[in-house]
Order: structure tokens, then sequence, then C-alpha cells
């Protein structure tokens, strides 16, 4: 595809939305996401006969058109042209709705324009994680007839750097993200993460090792100043805190003196703030969030994963999916594992399995093929065109049917004690975040199939809308 065609992509849906209707534009990892005055004007058929659209829907004050990840990347760069990075494309001035959102939905879209980004990231080390697990296993080397002492000390190391440094330097990562996501310059975000896990400073994860000999430093004989390696909270709210104040210092700071100043003020600040006042704090609110998330999982009987895989699909529906992703990394960066994802990623097989019984049966010709391509949109983890386009569309049974599947095989795999080693890749992809060991793997494998499989047959036999079968 060329870039001609994305930008004919991106202008036949401005169009189709009316460029006077819309208020500013943004993009996430597969959606452009449209604040419009008058959503009534919009043709969602129109919107959705345009090359690449997976499919439409409107939710938290925004049309979002769903084209799927490196899509949509495209149509937004070939509809910005050369326009610099920013949060929102406005083309018409005027109070967007975004910035009417309040409370809950705004905390919950901000977590997601600051985590987004992250997510590759953290995949990418996860799957590299997996990797190193099976190929430095005694069952692997014994196969073809190694040991670890037969493996060159350097080869280790070499893999340790693909699997540590994302972890190790998290917080300058989330930081530069903040700072961004808030109108910061995030160079100078990312390096008020770095100062969170300066080499000068003992390692957070030493110092929590009993046995490691190292301890915190006393400022003021009272004060633990450690590094926060894996710290989500503290390099979050630190850079929030940090991109808004050098807004307010570039505001009044005179231009002479701006380059130099500015910065110089934000570092300090922040370092003193971070290491002194906020990281000690938030450090213990984080570990408390670390221990409630940890115990509703291991609530008895499966009950935790039968709660989680129970309420995931309705955060979805209402947009609070991305709270998960801020937990996911604490629990990732903390204790190496994330068995929210595990718990969570039975809605993609629930919504796909109902998604396939619905349009396998269904007798309209615009549901089937409508219904074939959201299905296998949802296996490779998009999950918006079968949930309003197919599933939700017509009656309440198949969203019924989905959410019980997804509880139940939540249920499952918290009673086989199933946990990913990463997060960010979804249904037919989330086997590799178990590679890392067979009998996590094989045990996620069973589950996941077993949960698509039952959401197809109880749909196909007893919860296929009526709607869909008349004949055109």
């Amino acid at each position: 595809m060329s870039e001609n065609k994305f930008e004919r992509i991106g202008k036949e849906i401005i169009n189709v939305i009316g460029e006077e209707n819309i208020e500013s534009y943004v993009h996430c990892a597969t959606r452009l996401r449209f604040s419009v005055k008058d959503r009534s004007k919009i043709d969602d058929e129109a919107i959705e006969k345009i090359d690449e659209v997976k499919g439409v829907f409107y939710n938290a004050g925004q049309y979002q058109v769903i084209l799927g990840t490196g899509t949509v990347n495209k149509v937004y760069s070939a509809l910005k042209g050369n326009q610099p990075e920013q949060e929102e494309v406005q083309p018409n001035k005027g109070t967007s709705s975004a910035n009417k959102e309040k409370g809950i939905r705004r905390a919950v879209r901000t977590l997601a324009d600051i985590f987004i980004p992250i997510i590759p990231i953290i995949a990418a080390t996860g799957l590299f994680l997996g990797l190193k697990g099976v190929v430095f296993s005694d069952a692997f080397l014994g196969l073809i007839g190694m040991s670890m002492d037969d493996i060159p000390s350097y080869l280790p190391a070499l893999i340790s750097v693909l699997t540590d440094t994302a972890f190790a330097f998290l917080p300058a990562f989330i930081c530069w993200s903040a700072f961004r996501n808030f109108g910061g310059m995030p160079v100078l975000g990312f390096v008020v993460g770095l100062m969170l896990v300066s080499p000068a400073l003992p390692n957070a994860y030493a110092v929590a090792d009993a046995t490691s000999g190292v301890d915190p430093i006393m400022a003021f004989g009272f004060i633990p100043v450690v590094g926060y390696q894996g710290s989500v909270l503290t390099a979050l709210v630190v850079g929030i805190l940090g991109a808004k104040l050098e807004k307010k210092l570039r505001a009044v700071m005179p231009n002479a003196l701006d380059l130099i100043f500015t910065p110089f003020i934000v570092l300090l600040t922040m370092m003193i703030t971070g290491l002194l006042v906020l990281g000690p704090l938030l450090h213990f609110v984080e570990a408390g969030l670390i221990q409630v998330v940890t115990l509703l999982i291991d609530i008895p009987l499966g009950i935790g994963g039968l709660l989680i895989g129970f309420l995931y699909p309705l955060a979805v529906m209402t947009g609070m999916h991305h709270l998960f992703i801020a937990i996911e990394t604490t629990l990732l960066s903390n204790t190496g594992f994330n068995p929210l994802i595990t718990l969570c990623a039975m809605y993609g097989f629930a919504n796909a399995g109902v998604c396939f019984g619905i349009t396998l049966k269904a007798k309209k010709k615009t549901v089937k093929v409508t219904g074939m391509s959201a299905a296998l949109t949802q296996l490779l983890g998009v999950s918006e065109p079968a949930l309003f386009g197919v599933v939700m569309r017509y009656s309440m049974k198949p969203l019924y049917v989905m959410i019980a599947c997804s509880a139940v095989g939540g249920a499952a795999l918290s009673l086989l004690s199933v946990k990913a080693n990463s997060y960010g890749l979804a249904v037919v992809l989330s086997p590799l975040m178990y590679i890392y060991e067979w009998n996590q793997l094989l045990a996620y494998l069973i589950v996941s199939v077993l949960t698509l499989i039952a959401a197809f047959m109880i749909t196909y036999l007893f919860a296929v809308p009526k709607a869909v079968m008349a004949e055109e």
C-alpha cells in the first residue's frame, strides 16, 4: 500500500464525518478517535465501506473508526502531514468534547494515552523472556545434547540486555510518555525518569532482597532514598507533575533564560520531589495496590478469575479497560509476571466464538460478510468490530453468552495458576506470553480453545438473534 492510499483513506473518512463536524482527532493503537459536534450527521455505513475500515462505534463522546494496528498510524500520519507531533489535531477551533470529559473517564483516557506507546516495548520484552526460558531450559538443552555449562558466557549477557533493559528503565519510558502527553518536552521527561533509576542510587530490587546486603541511603536520618526501578506509580505522578511544571515555567520565563533555566528548575524540582517526597510515599501505595490485586486474583476456588473474567468485557464496553494497563505494568515490573492479563484474555476468545456463531448461522448476507471480517479481526486482537458491530448489535443474548464464557474461562485459568510474563499480545498471539514454561503454555492453550468453542456452540445453538435469520 502506498502513502497516497493512506492519505486517500483519511480524506474519505474526514469527508463522510464532515470537516466542519470535527472538533479534534487523535489515534490510539487501533482506532482514529474523533471528537465531533453532531454524531447524528455521520453515515456509519458509508464509513464502513471505506477501504481498510474494520468498523465504527461511538463511545465516551468520541466517534471511533477502527483501522487496526499499523494502518491507523499510517492514516493518521498521512492526515497530519507535516504538522509537528501533538496530542490532538484540531481542524476547527472550539471546545473539544474530549476536554469536556471529567472524573474517571478523563483519568482512564489519560492513562491510556500514556501507557499505549509503551505496550510494544513490554510485549517485545515478554517475548524475549519467553524465548530465553525455552532456549536455556534444561529440557531444550538436553534435546540438543548441551547444558548451561556449554553456553558461552557472553551469550546470556547479551540476551539479558534484551530481556532486562525495558524494565530497568521503565520509569524513563513512562516519564517520557507523560511529558509528551501533557505538552512537555519528551526528552526532558526521559531524563527525569532516568534520574529515578540512576546508578548512583541503591537498586530497588537489591534493597528489596534481604540477602543482597544493600541498604537504602537515609536522607535527613529518616527518608529512605533508593532507585525506583519498576515503580510505575512514582514515574507516572512525577512525569505528570514535571510536565505541568515545565508548561507553567515556559509561560512566565523570559525567552533569553528559557532554554537553560526551565530544564534546570524542572530537573532539580522533580529530583527532590520524586526521590525525597513522592517516591517514599507512593512506594507504599503501589505495594498496597499489588497486594489488593493479588488477593483478588488469588480468591480460592477460581472465584477471583471468575470475577475478573466477568468484569473485563464490561470494562471494554465502557472504555475502562485501559485502567488495567497501569495495573498490569505494575505487576510485571514488581513480580515479573502478569496474571491479570491471563484472566482478562478469555474475553477475546469468547468474543470471537460468539461472533463466529452468529456469522455462520446468519442468513443475512451482509451479516455473514461483516461478521466474518470482525471475527477474524478479533482473533488478531482488535475486539471492537466484533463486540459493537455483531455481538451487541442485534440483541443481548450473545452478550450474555460472551460474558459468561469469559468469566468461566478466567475461573479455569485461575484454578490452574496460569500467568503471563508480558502484555500487549492478544488472542492468537497471546500464547507467546506463556512459552517460558511448557505447562503454562499447554494449560493456557487448552482453556482458551475450549472457551472459544463453548462460546461458539452455545451461541450457534441458543443465542443467534432473530434479526440476522431473516433472508434478504
